[in-house]
């Protein structure tokens, strides 16, 4: 027979102690975690596998947000929508082709002269030679001699070119196709997703973050174009005054790369500094133009682009470099320019679903 000093532990008591932890932890919390992670998982891995069908057609669908409402002032003066989608988009196709045309020249001529001009940046950069050269030996120690291999040299480079081509070229008319499509139907669309639902209520949410959505995709593409043409002006001043040559050229890859933000500044001052290498004899030359290029990105970015927006429309930095991280990683160049408008397209649909209660005051 077992006798028990009063505040003696048992080995039943310790069992009951482990079950009641065990108890407490929270499984149902534990278990919505792993169904959204998996989610997650399965929500990028189609996303990757259908990029070619869903990069477009999302793409498609962004702009077509943003240039809905222009649509719909149309329409309010009883313009056919055949009418103003066909005005739009031959806007949104003429404005690409002027970038390409005035793109394409100093592009193709930088392209033809790539050895020449790779001779002459290393010949600038020969002080940067020896940290170099221990960056190498550094790697050399680090990961394992690799085979040399071999290049094929011939028609078998054609293939990977076709690759790459065929796809964008199908990529560009399911593109243009939905969104003159979207253009076209949008009232009927957003008539249909609205019905779709039974309840009044849910029916007005949906609307209000159709509405909401638009104003605020609509607001961005509006501040940023103008803030950018600003960027693309200063810039063509920074080139005219460094020296550089082609200044349209700086003016129009300014304004298309700021819409990219933190790594379309970033290349457009890589570039600067390469072009600078070469036209210019010193380095502290090339690092003119770089340098007052950066300072005026960094007056645009924290002062003037929030100012302008305001409250409403700032965003938390860090979410919109996560979010550009991962949809570059994602989708690559055109991924990161749809980066900001997905994110402000997730916002505006969380804070309709999940509205913040307000907050009660004391008396």
């Amino acid at each position: 027979m077992d006798v028990h000093h009063p505040g003696e532990r048992t080995v039943s008591d310790d069992n009951n102690e482990v079950r009641a932890g065990i108890a407490g932890i929270p499984w149902k919390t534990a278990a919505r975690a792993a169904t959204v992670g998996v989610f997650f998982l399965l929500f990028c891995a189609v996303l990757d596998l259908a990029r070619t069908i869903l990069l477009p057609v999302v793409s498609a669908f962004v702009i077509g947000m943003m240039l809905g409402p222009v649509s719909g002032l149309a329409a309010r003066y009883r313009i056919p929508s055949w009418i103003s989608a066909t005005l739009i988009m031959a806007l949104f196709v003429g404005a690409i082709s002027l970038a390409i045309i005035i793109l394409s020249a100093p592009v193709t001529e930088w392209i033809s002269k790539g050895p020449q001009i790779a001779e002459t940046v290393g010949e600038k950069l020969r002080v940067l030679e020896r940290p170099l050269a221990a960056l190498r030996d550094v790697r050399s120690a680090l990961t394992p001699k690799s085979e040399a291999v071999e290049v094929a040299i011939g028609p078998s480079l054609a293939e990977p070119a076709l690759t790459v081509v065929t796809p964008a070229l199908g990529e560009l008319v399911v593109f243009f196709g939905t969104l003159f499509f979207f253009l076209l139907g949008r009232d009927q669309l957003r008539r249909a997703i609205v019905q779709a639902f039974e309840h009044r209520k849910t029916r007005l949410r949906t609307l209000r973050i159709f509405n909401d959505v638009e104003h605020e995709l609509t607001t961005y593409l509006s501040v940023v174009t103008v803030i950018n043409i600003v960027v693309g002006c200063g810039t063509a001043v920074i080139a005219w005054l460094s020296g550089l040559p082609n200044i349209g050229v700086w003016a129009v890859l300014a304004f298309v790369l700021n819409y990219i933000p933190y790594i379309g500044p970033l290349v457009m001052n890589i570039v600067l500094f390469v072009v600078g290498i070469v036209s210019f004899p010193t380095l502290s030359q090339a690092l003119v133009a770089p340098a007052c290029f950066i300072a005026m990105t960094t007056l645009e970015g924290h002062f003037i682009t929030p100012s302008i927006m305001g409250k409403r429309l700032t965003l938390n930095p860090l979410n919109v470099f996560l979010a550009l991280a991962f949809w570059t990683w994602l989708w690559g160049p055109v991924g990161a320019f749809l980066a900001v408008p997905l994110l402000i397209t997730a916002l505006v649909a969380l804070r309709h679903v999940f509205p913040k209660a307000a907050a009660n005051l004391p008396d």
